[in-house]
This record gives structure tokens, sequence and C-alpha cells, in this order.
């Protein structure tokens, strides 16, 4: 048909209209809604989707516990869910050293080329010698091989892939109950299996070392056994030093594979060589322990994610042989860790002046919870509490279990907008000298 064209006039109509007249009437039709337009239809059936069977997961318990925390318009909020340092006025803090460091860094003016798989070697080497003692007879032999990890959870997943591929006596690593949340999928997730051994006791709100001792007792032979080095985690609660000789002997006498978080040396008790006493005394009993730290709390590199993994060996040989398989492990998982809190970490660590500022500072980070403990169990004793109080003082490092119960931490949530765990677990570094007494007075009025 001469002069015929094909105009479309709507979603899914197509017309072939015969003459300018007929295109003019048939938009006069649209324009008054006259002419219906016919539905659009799917040229192919939508894929089905590759994930429908996927289930919305939980929310983390402590991540859903700060944002609870932001909704909430009381003035007198407390946030005591969140595992970071806070200065006395509640806000985060950068140690002077960090700051000096990371002045000194950009100085130099230096690359961001790729560290090596292990990580950058005099940061490995600072930390090993951080955590084993300059003095150690197993740091001067060399019988060690340290990697740089992504703070403490890359870490302790390096060691558990390790375990995992290497480890060939057992596939279970027994945790104290209660143990931090996380370490549960890190072992799982790497393809191990979780057992569990007696620790906390909530009665007393202190350490059943009887109950632990008889559980380890039975534990197999060359099974892997997970401590906490220092201030455990989420508990605060650690063994003295005359129980961790009687800990160490009887892991040598059931010949377990010790594995120790060190998430907290220096930020426990404020001095480094007693938050690692631990570590060093089951090497000097020539117990070859694994280790994982990390540098988030004692220099406050959270976000910087520095970290360390260690292993103990029989001699420099082995060490060697060690390290080769760590890096053939790394090396499909992140390639190489990250060079900023690295560079920060193990320039305080190696530069005298710097290291003597942290460890100043590290105590005054210690010094400031320790003291927000003495002035918790102060002001609720002033309230006239007639509770025993004491576990919150002998309980070290950024956590305390308090010993509150569901039912209570749901009222000082509700009542008095004081946000934690639903185990009664705070984390001390969010109380100051401005809100201890509120604190003392919302905990008295739901325990009374």
């Amino acid at each position: 048909m001469r002069g015929a064209g094909r105009e479309t006039l709507g979603r899914g109509v197509k017309c072939v209209l015969a003459s300018p007249l007929a295109a003019a009437a048939a938009m006069a039709l649209l324009h008054s809604h006259r002419l219906l337009t016919a539905p659009r239809f799917a040229t192919a059936a939508r894929a089905s989707s590759w994930w429908s069977h996927v289930e919305m997961g939980p929310p983390d318990p402590i991540l859903g516990v700060t944002e609870a925390f932001k909704r909430d318009t009381n003035s007198k909020k407390m946030n005591l869910g969140v595992g970071a340092y806070r200065d006395d006025n509640g806000k985060p803090y950068v140690l002077n050293c960090v700051r000096k460091a990371e002045a000194m860094i950009a100085s130099k003016k230096m690359d961001k080329e790729y560290l090596p798989i292990g990580g950058l070697a005099d940061f490995t080497r600072a930390s090993a010698e951080l955590a084993l003692g300059e003095n150690s007879e197993a740091f001067k032999s060399g019988r060690y091989v340290t990697v740089q990890g992504i703070s403490g959870t890359g870490s302790l997943r390096i060691g558990a892939n390790f375990l995992q591929r290497f480890f060939k006596s057992s596939r279970d690593v027994y945790l104290p109950k209660p143990s931090w949340g996380n370490h549960t999928p890190i072992f799982r997730d790497a393809g191990l299996q979780l057992q569990a051994y007696r620790y906390y006791d909530p009665k007393t709100c202190s350490l059943d070392f009887s109950g632990a001792m008889d559980d380890i007792s039975k534990i197999p032979e060359k099974s892997i056994i997970l401590l906490h080095a220092c201030a455990h985690n989420p508990t605060g609660v650690d063994p003295r030093q005359e129980q961790w000789k009687e800990l160490a002997a009887m892991v040598k006498k059931r010949n377990l594979l010790v594995y120790f978080d060190m998430a907290y040396q220096g930020f426990a008790s404020g001095d480094i060589n007693r938050d690692a006493w631990a570590v060093r005394y089951f090497i000097e009993q020539g117990i070859n322990v694994i280790l994982s730290q990390s540098y988030a709390k004692n220099m406050g590199l959270y976000g910087e994610r520095a970290g360390a993994f260690t292993v103990i060996c029989s001699d420099a040989e082995e060490a060697k042989r060690v390290e080769s398989q760590l890096k053939i492990l790394i090396r499909p998982m992140y390639s190489n860790p990250p060079l900023n809190g690295a560079r920060i970490a193990s320039l305080i660590l190696n530069t005298p002046d710097l290291r003597k500022e942290w460890l100043v500072e590290v105590k005054g980070m210690a010094d400031r919870i320790i003291s927000m403990r003495t002035q918790l169990v102060s002001n609720l004793k002033k309230e006239g509490s007639s509770h025993n109080w004491q576990h919150i003082t002998d309980q070290i490092g950024m956590f305390c279990f308090t010993g509150l119960k569901p039912e209570q931490v749901e009222r000082l949530i509700k009542e008095f907008s004081i946000y934690m765990t639903k185990d009664g677990r705070i984390s001390v570094a969010g109380v100051t000298s401005g809100n201890v007494g509120y604190l003392a007075h919302a905990i008295h009025q739901v325990t009374k």
C-alpha cells in the first residue's frame, strides 16, 4: 500500500495506518482514553532464579545491638555491645604513636606495591618477638614461622585451613564454653569439627577450673584445643598462673595441639609480657603451639586489619617447610595481605621511641577499663545493691560477663536505653566516668 506507515501508539500496540487522517483519528482516540492498549507480553519466559532456595540469614547479635542503639532517641542511651575501645568521652581513640607512624610513612612517599604472600618481613618478625619474647629459645633459634594475616579473624582462618590440610591426627577442635562467637564459623567453615570443654561457671561468674580440667583430661589424644591467651572473650575470666601451669601439664599429658588466640596482648593488663605469659610458658614446657595475633585492640588498628599467624616447629628446617605450605594456602585466599596496617605496626614495634610511647598508651587504655570496672562496683554499692559484684573487678580485658539474666537485659534496653547482648556481656570500654553512675543505677533497678 503506497503511503502506508508503521507507527506505535502505545506500549505493545502497533498499527498500520493508511493515511494521515486515519493516524490523526487514532491519536485522538488514544488521548481520549477510548483506545485500550494491549497488555505487554514477555517475549521469553523469565529465567528461574539460581538463588530461590537461599534463606534469609539471622542478624549478627552484636551488629543488631548497634542498630537498635542507633535508632534510640534517648539522650542517655549507652551502647555496651561494641567491641572497640572508646575514650572517656565515649569517642573512638587513635593512638598518638599511630598518628606519628602514619606521618613518618607519608613523609617517605613509599609506593603501594604488593607485599609478599607471607606479608611484611619486618612486621612478621616483630610480631613473633612480641608474642614469644626476645629471649625466647624458639625465636632465637628460628624454629618458628610467622605470616601476616588479615587481623585476628583472618589469622585464625589461615590456621584453621592449615590444620584442615596438614593436621592428620584429628578433625576435632575443642573450644572453651563459651568462646568468641566467630570461632565456631571460622573452624567449621574450614572443615573442622567443633567440640567444647567447660570453662565458665555462671553461678559464680568465674572460671570453672575443675570442670575445665576434668573435660580436658578426657579429650582424645592428638586433638586440637583452643585457648584464649588473655582477656577471655566474652567472659573476661582468665586462669591464674598456677592454673595455667596445671593446664599446660594436662595438655602435655594428653598430647594435644594448642591453638592460642591472642587478640589483646598489652590491652588486657597493660603489660605485654604478663599478657603473653601463658603462651611463653607453654612453649618453655616443650609444647609447640600455634598462635594468632591481632593489632586491632592494642594499637587501635581496627580497620587496618593487621594480624599474624605463627607456628612453633621442632627446628628451623621444619619451619621452612611449613612456611612454604602456608604461602600455598594464602595465595588462593587473598594473594597477599594489606600493606598500610603492617607498616604502621612494624614502625611502632621497631622504632624505640614509638614503641616506648605505645607501651604507655596501651597501658593507659587498659588502666581506663580497669578503672571503669572499679567505679561500676563502687557505684553499685552506693546505689545500695546487696549483690556481690566482685566478679566485675576480678575479670579482665574489654569484656565483662555481668551475670545479668536475659529478662534483666531486656529491661535495661526498654527502660534505660542501655544496650548489650542478651547473655549480659558488656564492653567495659563503653563505660565512662560520665555514664558509669547511670549504668549502676539502671543495673540496681533491674537486679534489686
